[in-house]
């Protein structure tokens, strides 16, 4: 099952790439929900195992890119992001206290936790795209403008996945012109 997990997160984390076509140093938020993924109510059946077949398959194609992922945790601790501690320094975002576990936190988000370098926890990130795995409501860590993405793959396990990219705000009205 690890195996399979992973290359299906592999599968979906490439093609979000590719459509979203981030920038080196840019943001990608990742809510999981491994519960939903082995076919449980989210929130009832954390699966660290899962979590760790996810990442694994996600965060070297991030890393590969030069890209930062921001982890999001669950609704019991709001829905806040582990990133690493440079990061966070480097946009300026307030760092909150707490470790994510699989049942306060979830499984996907302590999974990232434990992996990375010097991670913290920040409540709000604003990032360039992102993959929700099992309906875990990413937008609110989104760019403002969020444009949706119509993936191949459109389950992990027994998870629904959608995506998105930003775009930045077209403003000006009638005379302004866009690229």
């Amino acid at each position: 099952m690890y195996e399979n997990l992973k290359a299906d997160a592999e599968r979906l984390i490439i093609e979000l790439l590719n459509e979203a076509k981030p920038k080196k140093g840019d943001v990608i938020v990742i809510g999981c929900s491994t519960s939903e993924i082995v076919g449980e109510k989210i929130g009832q059946g954390s699966a660290p195992e899962t979590a760790q077949a996810v990442l694994d398959g996600i965060v070297p194609h991030l890393s590969e890119k030069g890209l930062y992922l921001a982890a999001q945790c669950c609704e019991h601790l709001n829905r806040a992001l582990v990133v690493e501690r440079q990061l966070a320094e480097n946009l300026g975002l307030e760092i909150v206290f707490a470790v994510p576990k699989p049942k306060a936190g979830g499984s996907f988000a302590a999974a990232a936790y434990e992996s990375m370098a010097e991670p913290v926890l920040v409540e709000h990130i604003k990032a360039a795209a992102g993959m929700d795995i099992g309906e875990t409501l990413i937008g609110m860590h989104l760019r403002d403008v969020a444009v949706p993405l119509r993936l191949s793959v459109k389950t992990l396990g027994q998870a629904r996945v959608t995506a998105a990219r930003t775009r930045p705000k077209l403003i000006g009205g009638a005379r302004a012109q866009y690229e």
